[in-house]
């Protein structure tokens, strides 16, 4: 296939069920945390979703990726979070995704950091999250 071909399928817009907040409209293949935040969720993230903070913290219900970048295994590894929450801003939005936002401005009294990048940061590096289906 070709670029532009991948990029129109990433593109196809889909349904996220957030808990809390119902349904919200995505983009295939754009990061979570910015479809969250232009769904209405005031999800928080201080570092600019660069897998620095931990803040973006999400809980999958249904669709959680099997894939993650090496950051957040090693960000969630460090904070012990690994197999408890996913970063949403180390994910790509895919259509079943059902999942709880962990901190928002609301409930923690902080305020967002800068805004992050249409692209994952930094440049991935994939990894299989344990507990996969598709791990070994």
């Amino acid at each position: 296939m070709t670029e532009s071909v991948i990029a129109q399928q990433e593109a196809q817009p889909i349904t996220l069920t957030v808990e809390g907040f119902g349904e919200i409209e995505a983009k295939s293949g754009e990061r979570l945390t910015t479809a969250l935040e232009r769904g209405g969720v005031d999800i928080l993230h201080r570092c600019g979703g660069v897998a620095k903070c931990t803040t973006c913290r999400v809980e999958f219900l249904e669709g959680e990726p099997d894939e993650m970048t090496v950051a957040e295994y090693d960000k969630l590894t460090e904070k012990e979070l690994l197999n408890v929450a996913r970063l949403s801003c180390q994910i790509h939005c895919a259509e079943g995704m059902s999942l709880r936002v962990l901190q928002t401005e609301t409930s923690s009294g902080l305020e967002r950091g800068k805004a992050i990048s249409e692209e994952i940061q930094p440049e991935p590096q994939w990894t299989v999250r344990p507990g996969a289906s598709t791990e070994g």
